[in-house]
């Protein structure tokens, strides 16, 4: 298959783009149907590789995988065997660890590989592992792989995460289900796909509330039912195609939008010169011509998401002035600005996890590499406002994702092709 980009640059976007559901909440919704025995529906999905490869990891451990619409899932988990999990593919995908709360959940006893994911810095999972051993799971690893057993009497806890983290906090929300009594997690991550994930819980039967705040309390039960559930709409995607708007000096409309999902990054797009008119579930991007330079420092939610970082420098590189880039998170976060600096960006990286930008610079095309799936992204937004033709590499890291972005892009007038 085609794995490259081929982007001619200078065309303003127009039109009109509807935003698909979330991947990172998809990841959660489907790992959290295999808590009851009963079939669960999940509609709204997103339609990218790792959603797909992660379904097909539910059907490979024997789930009953019906298809009732071109993004409506029904998931019969009657059947699972843990032991079938296909390596290849747990490997391959990052939202496969989401995996270990149901099935310890409802098995006590796991065995998995390492999962995979965008490489963009040192990942571990140290602060989800400590969480399990709080919880009184026994974790060792044996060539590779982790093996996990809960005590024969699995009872709630109070759970004090080392670090806001997403992952940890979904798995242990996940094992807490089925446990008895009270889980109160505190440091918890208050993400859009935590919050989906709790949402979907309480539909399933489950006593759930923090939703969306920093200490989370769950009510164990005994037994789950299956639910219907429609994911949230990519907050992600929305700010990819609100900042191509922007720095193609275009216009449109972005459809599908929850703004509580998106608060600080709005404002700072304001905070930029972005002009933009935001109703309900709608936005309006107007044309711009000039950016202000700016700081982003990103954090935890409802903060500056770290995958929008990308894609925001590519609009620093158009600002008239200095730009402060800080990203905390991960150490490999900025491989996207040496590939910008073959584009003619002036970029100084002062330490793994600060950059500063200076604009306004005009970019020229140039073949680029797209390290990973947020990386990726940036540099075809920076393709679509540079001079000439620009190759961005690794289109299937950009695939796992976004949900057909060239074609969205292609819509909206861009000359975008893989090659």
């Amino acid at each position: 298959m085609p794995d490259k980009f081929l982007i001619k640059g200078g065309v303003p976007l127009v039109g009109e783009v509807e935003i698909s559901g979330y991947k990172n909440s998809a990841g959660a919704c489907l790992a959290a149907t295999l808590l009851s025995e009963n079939p669960s529906v999940i509609d709204n999905l997103p339609l990218c590789s790792d959603v797909l490869d992660q379904i097909e990891i539910l059907k490979e451990m024997g789930a009953s995988i019906e298809w009732q619409g071109e993004k409506r899932v029904k998931i019969s988990p009657k059947n699972i065997d843990p032991e079938k999990i296909p390596v290849n593919l747990f490997e391959k995908i990052r939202v496969s660890i989401l995996l270990v709360g149901p099935l310890l959940a409802r098995f006590r006893k796991l065995k998995i590989p390492h999962p995979g994911g965008d490489k963009i810095g040192l990942r571990p999972i140290n602060t989800l592992l400590e969480a399990l051993k709080e919880f009184g799971v026994k974790v060792e690893e044996k060539k590779g792989f982790y093996c996990l057993e809960t005590p024969e009497n699995l009872v709630g806890k109070r759970i004090v995460l080392k670090e806001f983290s997403v992952s940890a906090t979904e798995i242990i929300m996940m094992l807490a289900a089925l446990a008895e009594g009270e889980t109160k997690i505190e440091l918890a991550a208050a993400e859009p796909q935590v919050q989906d994930l709790g949402n979907l819980l309480i539909k399933m039967g489950l006593k759930v509330e923090g939703i969306g705040a920093h200490t989370i309390l769950i009510n164990g039960q005994g037994k789950l039912n299956g639910a219907e559930f429609a994911i949230s709409p990519d907050l992600l995607e929305v700010g990819t195609f609100l900042i191509g708007f922007a720095v193609t000096g275009g216009q449109g409309k972005i459809k599908n939008v929850n703004p509580e999902h998106l608060i600080m990054f709005l404002g700072k797009m304001k905070e930029i010169g972005v002009d933009f008119e935001l109703s309900e579930k709608e936005i309006l991007v107007r044309p711009c011509s000039e950016f202000r330079p700016t700081k982003i420092q990103v954090l935890p939610f409802p903060g500056f998401p770290t995958d929008l970082q990308p894609q925001t420098s590519i609009l620093a590189t158009q600002a008239k002035g200095r730009s402060l880039i800080h990203d905390p998170l991960y150490e490999n976060r900025f491989q996207h600005l040496h590939e910008l600096r073959k584009m003619g960006a002036d970029i100084e990286i002062t330490d793994p996890h600060r950059a500063l930008i200076f604009g306004k610079t005009e970019l020229q095309g140039a073949k680029v590499d797209g390290s990973d799936i947020r990386a990726g992204a940036a540099l075809i937004l920076a393709g679509l406002l540079a001079k000439g033709e620009t190759v961005v590499s690794n289109a299937h890291l950009i695939d796992r994702g976004y949900e057909r972005l060239e074609e969205k892009l292609k819509t909206l007038g861009a000359k975008i092709e893989r090659i």
